[in-house]
């Protein structure tokens, strides 16, 4: 294990609040709220003046209304978040040896070897600057040994914070956090641990690795090393980050465009399910067209954050549409989703498409109970190509 690692651990403060504030001033100090504006949607984001009511991301709008009454409500607009998310991306991108792209707001940073040469934390206070110079957004950053410590010491001291844990006190700084300060830990197993006494962190790093395991499994050591601010997972170069995609070769080469449409729509919505059960959101597609002749060509798209199907299919067919300009037989389409980052919880809650979005979880319930085959759009049945 490597303990010498420095990685910086980067994150917007509020930043959907963040983006609506730099387009409107008056709102600095306000309780903001980012959502649906009727009641049966939900909170996408909200400022740190609404959440000192209760209010937080993925609460039922009707009960944050009851809670903060005199809240600001904003509908959003993703495609604006994500122009601001590949900015703040450029300016980091631009300075550092090695960048990770964790979510549309945050960022992993290895900075390991470089501090030889020039201090990271120095190197951090001055990346922190430069975006908030450049970009009127706001960002804290936490500094430390591994990707699971510095975002720890980033939730510490946000909003607008910086925050260096050194190797040597790993971990007094983690002892006396709640154990549900530590990232990936869910609800049914925070309150498992609460039940049997373990609150914080210096408990939960005393307990047995067999006992651990032997009450969550796999997912118990992997908890317990967390707690112990043990975490070698590697930060992924943001170029390198996977993409999912298909193909469909067609029996018979096609010139019916109606009929490749309703194939495209079937693959779409295949890769979507897929983006949503890795808790993925995409931000680009590209769809390519073989023709009968063997020539490829393709043609890409950068889009607004999203995971919901009605999206990617339309998009998808707006760039076959371009594509396809000769009329000539088609031997294989192809659709790529890339620029993957983490954060389906939070996307499209409160756009246009929230009748999509419930009917996308609905969809996906089904799925996982009788298999992705189950349950199709009408315009996505299978095809005999």
């Amino acid at each position: 294990m490597n303990t010498d690692r420095q990685i910086i651990h980067m994150d917007q403060d509020a930043f959907f609040v963040s983006v609506e504030v730099r387009k409107n001033p008056a709102l600095v100090g306000k309780p903001v709220i980012i959502g649906s504006l009727s009641d049966r949607g939900v909170v996408a984001s909200c400022s740190y003046e609404a959440r000192k009511f209760g209010v937080h991301s993925a609460m039922p709008a009707r009960l944050a209304r009851r809670l903060c009454p005199h809240g600001i409500w904003i509908r959003g607009s993703m495609d604006e978040y994500s122009k601001a998310s590949h900015e703040i991306t450029e300016i980091i991108q631009g300075e550092v040896p090695l960048l990770e792209k964790a979510s549309i707001d945050e960022h992993y940073i290895d900075m390991t070897g470089m501090d030889k040469h020039y201090g990271t934390l120095k190197c951090a206070k001055e990346i922190r600057s430069k975006v908030i110079k450049e970009t009127g957004l706001p960002i804290s950053f936490g500094l430390s040994v591994n990707k699971t410590v510095s975002k720890m010491a980033t939730n510490e001291c946000k909003p607008n914070g910086e925050l260096s844990i050194e190797k040597g006190i790993v971990q007094p700084f983690l002892n006396p956090l709640s154990i549900r300060k530590i990232p990936g830990l869910g609800e049914k197993t925070f309150i498992k641990l609460s039940d049997m006494g373990i609150k914080k962190i210096h408990t939960l790093a005393q307990v047995h690795p067999e006992y651990m395991t032997s009450i969550l499994g796999k997912n118990g050591l992997w908890l317990l090393q967390k707690a112990k601010g043990i975490d070698e997972s590697p930060v992924i170069p943001y170029h390198e980050q996977k993409t999912i995609g298909t193909q469909c070769t067609f029996k018979q080469d096609s010139i019916d465009v109606e009929t490749i449409n309703h194939l495209l729509t079937s693959m779409v919505m295949e890769l979507a399910f897929e983006l949503r059960q890795k808790k993925k959101q995409t931000a680009c597609i590209t769809v390519t067209v073989r023709y009968s002749t063997f020539e490829d060509v393709t043609k890409q798209m950068r889009i607004p954050y999203t995971a919901l199907d009605g999206v990617l299919i339309t998009k998808t067919k707006e760039l076959f549409k371009q594509l396809y300009q000769k009329r000539i037989l088609i031997r294989l389409v192809g659709v790529r989703l890339s620029n993957l980052v983490s954060g389906f919880e939070q996307i499209d809650l409160y756009s246009e498409s929230e009748e999509q979005y419930s009917l996308c979880q609905a969809m996906d319930k089904i799925r996982r109970r009788f298999g992705p085959d189950s349950i199709k759009l009408a315009s996505g049945i299978d095809l005999n190509l």
